[in-house]
């Protein structure tokens, strides 16, 4: 069974997601100029090697979390289009919860921590 929940609630939802979401993509940068930097230090195929998977998980990171931002602002959109189709009775309206997309959010932040984990004991051995 869904459950319902009034258009702020949504919106502080989806708020909290982007929020978090701009995050990881400030990090993203981060962890890219860590892996540049130990590449200008290393050449060894075996640290060469890492740094291209690293690379390679970053850049599925922020494709993952492009989708998941542009599902959020739709959401947003919806519930834009829906305040002014009828902005007096928008109070008394109550919208299915996004629990599908709340998943994939809690999925993506536990993906990303834990990738972002393995990366600092790489940098750390590497740096």
């Amino acid at each position: 069974m869904k459950t319902k929940k009034n258009i702020y609630d949504l919106h502080e939802d989806n708020k909290t997601w982007l929020s978090n979401l701009n995050f990881y993509k400030d990090d993203l940068l981060l962890m890219q100029k860590r892996i540049e930097e130990i590449a200008k230090k290393n050449n060894s195929k075996e640290v060469l090697a890492s740094i291209e998977h690293y690379q390679n998980q970053l850049i599925v990171q922020k494709e993952q979390l492009d989708i998941l931002a542009h599902d959020v602002r739709e959401i947003e959109t919806t519930l834009e289009k829906a305040v002014n189709k009828n902005p007096t009775a928008i109070d008394h309206q109550h919208f299915p919860e996004q629990t599908e997309l709340a998943d994939r959010v809690l999925t993506y932040e536990k993906l990303f921590k834990d990738m972002r984990n393995e990366l600092g004991h790489f940098l750390s051995k590497h740096m």
